[in-house]
């Protein structure tokens, strides 16, 4: 599933993200987080915990604190994603926790379907 990427995509691929490089891919037990050199986890099925649609936002990247990450190439649409426990993952090369994750994504009622526990 692509990551959403808006109006600034062209200054995302200047900068190395390029929307081929940037998505969450679902399997079977784990799910991958991927928006290009800049933020990786791979985020166990069994640790994700709620999957939700959230209020759009302004700010577009990379970024987070304490856990709660920020990943979106577009404001929106935006979903939550609940880690718990927290994975491991990797922003902008330094090691760092995910207890949340916010991405866009063009269908995102698709995406909290797909993290739904079956």
């Amino acid at each position: 599933m692509p990551i959403r990427f808006g109006a600034l995509g062209s200054l995302f691929v200047a900068l190395g993200m390029t929307p081929g490089r940037s998505y969450l891919e679902l399997g079977a037990d784990e799910i991958v987080v991927r928006m290009g050199w800049a933020f990786h986890a791979r985020v166990p099925r069994r640790a994700i915990g709620s999957a939700r649609r959230v209020a759009d936002t302004v700010s577009i990247g990379v970024h987070g604190w304490r856990g709660r990450w920020i990943v979106n190439g577009a404001g929106g649409p935006m979903v939550a994603i609940a880690v718990d426990p927290p994975a491991r993952a990797r922003a902008v090369g330094f090691p760092t926790k995910l207890r949340e994750l916010l991405v866009s994504v063009d269908d995102p009622d698709a995406l909290v379907a797909a993290l739904e526990p079956s």
